[in-house]
């Protein structure tokens, strides 16, 4: 809100105000002629003080309205102007925006104990991926072992990653843990389809310990990737990534990419271009766009911070197949970066066979968390994991 626009609600707050003065007045005069034709036409009718007792208290209520309602404008206005310098000045605010890891959703959810949630097939693991960082991890097995799971420990669990089934390591996107409904739902879609899945707080997240950045998540995603690899045999391995999850995905498979290692295939659910462009599209940001220097407040920061999940420039440079999936009503990371990010896949390579997309059409209402609830989505992932070949 410019001081432009407070200036114009301020203006009309003032005439309003005239305008019900007005009315006030008017009405008193046709009260006065109506009760002086009552009574006698010569003599002239004067308020009592009971009258002026009754529109006494009206006028004074609306007065203390009006002010109120300046207040309110005036506070808007400054805390509009204030919230650029502000984040400009403390870039941490930021920081925790794109990491938001302190909110801990589902609060007071014991993250050890997944059947809690839902998850009566998964084992609770905690690995460390670098010195003074652990993290939280639930091994989910298919369905169909779901009866032999009970009571099982971590050594049955690993072994069933042998077991041929494709195994999903799923990373989740910037806010809560691996507890958060929207990704237990998906869990459960994923196993009732016939995968393993491996779902992981990184760093800062959840009961995982430390503190979250682009370069640590790399590292924890990487870590987790190597311990399933370890385990599973010639079952197929692959990265899903969501929201945020696709930078940390995008980022590892092609860090093990230039190590000579090619992930099975790396699935992007609702993919941003970058973290710059994600920024300026973000619901809060779209207040700011026509704000002066509105890159320098609120993109450069980001920046600086150190963030930058380039999917752009990682989806040119990547050869393991790819599979994107976006909502075309995605409220949070607008569908046209998940078709230019395909495009650019599409671009870099000489066959296109190995990079889909499928859009989820808006009547449908999935928004941005909620895919998992289309029944057609197990098998659309069957069938790309079938067209492999693995």
């Amino acid at each position: 809100m410019s001081c432009y626009k407070a200036d114009r609600i301020a203006h009309f707050l003032l005439k309003a105000e005239s305008k019900y003065l007005q009315r006030i007045t008017m009405r008193k005069r046709s009260d006065r002629v109506g009760k002086s034709t009552d009574e006698k036409p010569w003599v002239v009718h004067r308020e009592t003080s009971h009258e002026k007792a009754q529109e006494r208290p009206i006028y004074s209520s609306f007065r203390r309205c009006m002010k109120t309602l300046k207040r309110l404008v005036v506070a808007f206005g400054v805390l509009y102007l204030c919230i650029p310098f502000v984040v400009r000045l403390f870039p941490g605010i930021l920081y925790h925006a794109v990491f938001s890891h302190v909110a801990r959703i589902p609060f007071f959810a014991d993250l050890s104990q997944p059947a809690d949630l839902g998850l009566n097939h998964t084992y609770n693991i905690y690995m460390s991926s670098e010195k003074d960082i652990t993290l939280g991890v639930w091994h989910t097995v298919p369905d169909s072992l779901w009866q032999e799971a009970q009571g099982k420990d971590l050594g049955w669990y690993e072994q069933t990653l042998q077991n041929g089934a494709p195994v999903l390591i799923y990373l989740h996107g910037n806010g809560g843990t691996r507890g958060t409904s929207h990704r237990v739902g998906l869990v459960n879609a994923l196993t009732a389809a016939g995968f393993h899945v491996v779902s992981l707080d990184y760093r800062g997240f959840g009961d995982s310990s430390g503190e979250p950045t682009e370069a640590g998540l790399t590292t924890d995603t990487l870590y987790v990737y190597q311990w399933v690899k370890a385990r599973s045999g010639s079952s197929p391995v692959m990265l899903w990534g969501h929201s945020l999850g696709t930078g940390v995905a995008t980022n590892t498979a092609l860090e093990l990419q230039d190590q000579g290692v090619t992930v099975d295939a790396v699935i992007l659910e609702g993919a941003f271009s970058n973290i710059r462009e994600a920024g300026a599209s973000h619901p809060f940001s779209r207040i700011y766009r026509n704000f002066p220097y509105f890159e320098y407040f609120f993109l450069d920061v980001i920046s600086e911070n150190k963030v930058v999940f380039p999917n752009d420039e990682n989806v040119r440079k990547l050869k393991t197949p790819l599979l994107f999936l976006h909502a075309e009503d995605d409220n949070i990371v607008p569908f046209h970066m998940g078709r230019e990010l395909f495009a650019i896949a599409q671009k870099s390579r000489k066959s296109s066979n190995s990079v889909r997309i499928v859009p989820f059409e808006g009547f449908h209402g999935f928004k941005h968390n909620g895919l998992y609830q289309d029944p057609r989505l197990p098998e659309i992932i069957k069938q790309f994991v079938q067209s492999l070949n693995i």
